[in-house]
């Protein structure tokens, strides 16, 4: 969709197996690999994109510098199952949070240089972190967290720079990621259900939140998290999905 609008996008993903699987999908863009878990990887992300900014091919006149970032990455370890919450052990919960949530901080402050001092910065987080879910397990939390860290990260980066810090948040996607979460699909036919116009939010329709928040029409929106859900959030007391649950 930035593509669309006429934005040079470069990408990163985790390692060059990926990248050699979305290179033919973006033949023009530039791939970048990092893999989160690696401070050294993050670091080196850095000198990466500040030579490739630097390249005279690429800026013939003035060092151009990022207006956005967009911060699209998380991981949990479901591979033994999903536990009651209280059982979720320390191990995963750990790593999910590093690459979930610290993620976002790590790579901001080793690419602070490299976004212009007006840059959007936007994260993908989740429509709620007040609903258990139980098959989403150990993630909402995590979730809650990565959603404190716009304020934090907003006041953080105001003592040199105007570059906010905002969140997407749809409901239930159809992604290959949700693939990955134990029930997921369940839930989405549910949300189906009791989204009122009977469609799940699409991924299109949260990429367009994304957009907003990285152009300049959004400039007045900081520390936030839109949701995008549908409505979803006042439905949940639809008169049909009662009666097929009482009778």
């Amino acid at each position: 969709m930035l593509l669309d609008e006429g934005a040079a996008v470069d990408l990163v993903v985790r390692d060059e197996t990926v990248a050699e699987k979305i290179q033919p999908l973006f033949p023009s863009q530039k791939i970048f690999t990092c893999d989160v878990e690696n401070e050294a990887e993050i670091k080196k992300l850095r000198a990466d994109t500040e030579t490739w900014l630097n390249n005279p091919v690429i800026s013939p006149a003035d060092t151009p510098l990022y207006s956005g970032l967009v911060h699209s990455i998380a991981f949990a370890d479901y591979s033994s199952g999903v536990k009651p919450f209280h059982e979720t052990p320390k191990k995963l919960f750990l790593q999910a949070i590093d690459i979930s949530c610290f993620s976002l901080i790590a790579v901001c402050k080793e690419l602070a240089e490299t976004l212009a001092r007006d840059a959007s910065v936007v994260t993908l987080s989740i429509s709620t972190t007040r609903m258990a879910s139980e098959n989403y397990g150990y993630m909402a939390p995590i979730k809650a967290a990565l959603d404190s860290s716009l304020a934090f990260l907003t006041k953080s980066f105001s003592r040199f720079s105007e570059i906010r810090f905002n969140a997407v948040a749809p409901s239930l996607l159809k992604t290959s990621a949700s693939a990955g979460i134990p029930g997921y699909a369940d839930s989405y036919l549910f949300a189906e259900k009791v989204i009122p116009r009977k469609r799940a939010v699409s991924t299109e329709e949260a990429a367009a939140a994304a957009v907003f928040l990285l152009s300049p029409r959004s400039s007045g929106i900081v520390s936030q998290k839109i949701v995008v859900d549908a409505g979803m959030e006042t439905n949940y007391f639809d008169k049909e999905i009662i009666k097929r649950v009482v009778g």
